[in-house]
């Protein structure tokens, strides 16, 4: 599934967040603890073109937008393209595939 989540696009943490940015900040956080605890954090940002809040892992990039449930990207090389995934179930047997 090809996107326009793109960690190139221009991307800055704010200042201060609208109540959906804070949501999804505090999702995206919560999956983190949950299920990466631990590892190490590459960059935390906020992707002005598309609303994403996200965490940059070394393999995959947990994000979410306007509140909504966590989504797991992950650059799939053979396809050359970003692969979203909609639970930590799914993710697990992409990367184990």
């Amino acid at each position: 599934m090809a996107s326009n989540f793109n960690l190139n696009q221009k991307k800055t943490m704010k200042n201060s967040f609208g109540y959906l940015d804070a949501k999804s900040k505090s999702i995206i956080w919560d999956a983190y603890a949950n299920h990466f605890g631990g590892e190490e954090i590459m960059e935390e940002g906020f992707n002005v073109n598309t609303g994403y809040v996200y965490l940059a892992l070394d393999n995959v990039t947990i994000a979410s937008a306007f509140g909504q449930p966590v989504e797991y990207i992950v650059f799939d090389f053979e396809e050359g393209q970003e692969m979203f995934l909609y639970s930590i179930n799914e993710l697990n047997e992409y990367l184990n595939r």
